[in-house]
């Protein structure tokens, strides 16, 4: 159970810095306000009608590029933090690692006797109460 938790924990981490340092470009095309074509990691293709509005003497079509950049800088060190950051890490790992530790079953001493026999109050059963 705790390898199974230490690689599900290890999988995830290397799945945020992969995500956090990747860079990635939206190529928009747009006819008028009209979104004709929207690529990721390529050039959104025309619609070919930018010729078309040089006749007119007005052109509708444009393209827009969004791009979202990754994390440049991923080196932290335990000592750029402050004392309470440093103690905060330290005893969350040390109750984090503790929480996933195995309690060893214990032997039951009394397994092996039977339940002594049921003793009745006669006087509740009686219905008979002292004043």
């Amino acid at each position: 159970m705790k390898k199974l938790i230490q690689k599900t924990g290890s999988l995830l981490m290397a799945l945020l810095v992969l995500f956090s340092t990747m860079s990635f470009t939206v190529d928009k095309h747009f006819c008028g306000s009209i979104l004709v074509d929207q690529a990721v990691f390529s050039k959104a293709e025309s619609c070919g009608m930018e010729h078309a509005g040089d006749m007119t003497g007005e052109n509708g079509c444009k393209d827009q590029k969004v791009s979202v950049e990754g994390q440049k800088d991923l080196k932290i060190s335990f000592n750029d933090l402050d004392l309470h950051q440093q103690v905060f890490l330290a005893s969350f790992t040390y109750t984090f690692v503790e929480l996933f530790e195995e309690v060893p079953q214990q032997a039951i001493p009394f397994s092996d006797y039977s339940p002594p026999l049921l003793v009745y109050d006669i006087h509740l059963l009686d219905e008979t109460f002292l004043i």
